[in-house]
């Protein structure tokens, strides 16, 4: 029966050729937790309340703009599961959160939380897990440390570097200014300190007159506003949160104090800060930037500012386009996506470390131009490149080159 040998033996070899294609295809998708054929679970930590409560608007911008990215298709066919707690601005908040997130919820990784003190709280947890803390919203120097902390990665520019900036400014245009710093009393605070005293180098001890730290506790800063006014200096170098920046600009004003005054860029928000601090009072005011003003009118005609404005009619159109916080939720939205899509099939936490690690020239085009995200094994810091801002009107206004200010971890 030599034919129906040979039927056997070539449905045999049908029978193997699948299995063999089937093996081939499943060996190509790599999963861990928080991984499948249709979904890819990202955790995410925001202060919705609490005294950093402004800064919630990220998330909710990261939630639309993955709503526009599922509804597209998703990434290489998977749909984004964007799970976001509330931690209130509290560290130990934050550890409860994100033990929840990674053993609860089983997230792939944990995307842009928000906050130095709540990230220095997971840091060690995420790492022991060996689960991705991917593009925190925190610009401390230490998450740029794929040595000790393999598992943590930033995405704007450090603080340190960006009162390196000022300082730098300063030792150019006014070697004799008289300096008083109010700082948050936390980690985030006190790495922007250290920029502007490592930038202002040996004229630091003569150069900074007056030191007052705060509580995120406190009700108010009107007192550190007082006293810091008191010690004669001619230029304030304002490092807050937004809640605070805003009481800052505005008692300011009303004590009569007129310094040089420079406010960190993590509370530059136009509709958030400065509005409610009263324009006429933030008038002058010095900052430095990596991203596109939406209130500026330079960019009415720029392709990535209509595409960013699109997404917020379409996709959060009750969001507050002034606000800053939108343009880096939806810059740091689009470099996520980025991320997950040169991971293609292999989507191990491993594989989008290695991934965001492989960012060669990346830009959302709501960067400022010349800016560009890289990073490598030995570079956890995206961006390090900002451009000083003046306020004037209703709007920033741009002055100086781009600058590439880099601070190692």
């Amino acid at each position: 029966m030599p034919a129906v040998t040979g039927k056997l033996a070539a449905a045999s070899l049908a029978l193997a050729l699948i299995a063999a294609s089937t093996s081939t295809a499943s060996a190509q998708k790599k999963y861990d937790t928080g991984a499948t054929d249709t979904e890819i679970k990202v955790g995410n930590i925001m202060p919705y309340s609490g005294p950093a409560s402004a800064y919630g608007i990220i998330g909710r911008t990261e939630a639309a703009y993955f709503k526009k990215i599922n509804e597209e298709g998703g990434i290489n066919g998977r749909k984004i599961n964007f799970i976001s707690y509330d931690d209130a601005y509290s560290p130990p908040k934050a550890v409860e959160q994100a033990r929840k997130l990674v053993e609860s919820d089983e997230v792939l990784f944990i995307f842009n939380s928000l906050g130095t003190p709540s990230n220095s709280a997971i840091q060690k947890y995420m790492n022991a897990k060996k689960v991705p803390q991917l593009l925190v919203a925190t610009g401390a120097t230490k998450w740029n440390d794929p040595k000790d902390f393999p598992w943590t990665m930033g995405w704007q520019p450090s603080y340190q570097s960006e009162t390196q900036i000022y300082a730098k400014w300063l030792l150019k245009n006014k070697p004799d200014a008289k300096i008083a710093v109010l700082f948050q009393n936390d980690d985030y605070g006190k790495d922007y300190l250290k920029g502007l005293k490592d930038g202002l180098g040996a004229k630091a001890a003569s150069m900074i007159v007056k030191e007052e730290s705060y509580e995120t506790s406190e009700p108010t800063i009107d007192s550190h506003i007082v006293s810091l006014k008191s010690s004669g200096a001619d230029v304030f170098m304002n490092i807050t949160t937004p809640k605070f920046a805003a009481q800052a600009i505005k008692k300011v004003a009303e004590v009569g104090w007129k310094p040089l005054h420079f406010l960190n860029n993590v509370s530059g928000n136009v509709g958030g800060v400065l509005k409610p601090a009263g324009l006429d009072n933030s008038q002058d005011i010095i900052s430095a930037d990596y991203l596109k003003d939406v209130s500026d009118p330079q960019w009415s005609n720029d392709p990535g500012m209509k595409d960013f404005l699109a997404f917020m009619n379409k996709y959060f159109p009750d969001g507050d386009k002034l606000d800053h916080g939108t343009i880096v939720g939806y810059g740091v939205a689009q470099t996520l996506v980025q991320i997950l899509k040169q991971c293609g099939d292999d989507l191990t936490r491993e594989n989008v470390m290695r991934q965001a690690a492989s960012l060669k020239n990346f830009r959302t085009e709501v960067l400022l131009p010349g800016i560009q995200i890289n990073t490598s094994a030995t570079d956890f810091a995206p961006i390090s490149q900002l451009q000083l801002e003046r306020f004037k009107g209703e709007k920033w206004d741009l002055f100086g080159d781009v600058i590439s200010a880099d601070v190692g971890g």
